[in-house]
């Protein structure tokens, strides 16, 4: 359950009404999400999501804030604050309540696929003019996390040195830009359970500036795997990807060492976010999953 804050019921009386809301009739925690406190209001007829942001700062929230509302504003399906402020002692945002079904991973095809391509290219075009923002999980931020894993319970040198081999292998020159950076199914609603009509991106929380092809390369890995990669859902979301926006052959051969950190990545985040801190009040997610997908990668080869 994400509620790491719990602001009263006066709290959120007096912030509901310093955004120009009617007032609040109802409010329970959403049951999603690992890093911010998150729940449902209802002010009369209308229901929307409150976020109170627990690891950025007010400058930091308001940047994604004025991201979000930017791409929003062209074209990116995702929805944009209608307020914000702080609550509690730190920031918060409401935004609309959207209304969609998130996909088990046997509910992705190919269809949803391809439409999750086009989507993500959507956004790296939408965001292709935004100022350059710091990326938390860049390889020198990495390295401080492994410097925190105790050794011995979880495989510390392998990640160093697949980290180091993907970073110092990092080709300079492709395309960067500002990328989601964590596009997993909990992070897309589509239509109903069955459709293949995506109605929204959410929590751009770790967005930053970064290589595109690394964005793709995440959202590749989240979406493409089960207990392996799955190869006809992986050529159906970069067919979608590329023919929203194309990429030059030497960001195809990026590809490879991107989808390495990647793994890397997420690898490290889960150990240092979910199992280290241990799973009260949390949604757990495996580190071991992903170093599976490393480990396929490096199986695969370039």
């Amino acid at each position: 359950m994400a509620a790491f804050t719990k602001p009263s019921r006066d709290e959120l009386d007096a912030f509901v009404r310093s955004i120009g809301l009617a007032k609040l009739d109802e409010f329970q925690t959403v049951e999603a999400g690992s890093v911010n406190s998150n729940f449902s209001l209802r002010c009369g007829a209308a229901r929307f999501f409150l976020r109170i942001f627990e690891e950025q700062n007010q400058e930091g929230a308001e940047r994604e804030i004025v991201r979000i509302r930017t791409i929003s504003s062209r074209g990116v399906r995702t929805p944009a604050a209608i307020g914000q402020g702080s609550l509690a002692g730190k920031p918060a945002a409401v935004f609309p309540w959207i209304e969609g079904s998130i996909s088990c991973q046997r509910g992705v095809t190919p269809s949803r696929a391809l439409a999750l391509g086009a989507a993500l290219a959507g956004v790296h075009r939408a965001g292709a003019d935004l100022p350059a923002s710091p990326n938390r999980f860049d390889p020198a931020a990495l390295r401080k996390r492994l410097g925190l894993i105790d050794p011995g319970a979880y495989p510390v040198e392998r990640l160093r040195a697949a980290l180091d081999g993907a970073a110092a292998a990092r080709d300079p020159s492709v395309p960067t830009g500002f990328m989601h950076g964590d596009l997993f199914r909990d992070n897309v609603l589509w239509a109903a359970e069955d459709s293949d009509e995506l109605v929204a991106l959410l929590d751009f929380e770790s967005a930053s500036h970064g290589a595109l092809a690394y964005d793709l390369a995440v959202t590749v890995l989240a979406w493409c795997y089960g207990d392996a990669f799955e190869p006809t859902l992986a050529r159906a979301l970069v067919a979608g990807y590329v023919a929203a926006r194309p990429m030059a052959a030497a960001e195809m051969r990026a590809f490879y060492t991107e989808a390495r950190l990647a793994a890397v990545r997420f690898t490290i985040t889960r150990i240092t976010d979910y199992a280290m801190r241990g799973g009260e009040n949390r949604v757990m997610k495996d580190w071991r999953r992903f170093l599976a997908r490393l480990d396929a990668l490096e199986a695969m080869g370039p």
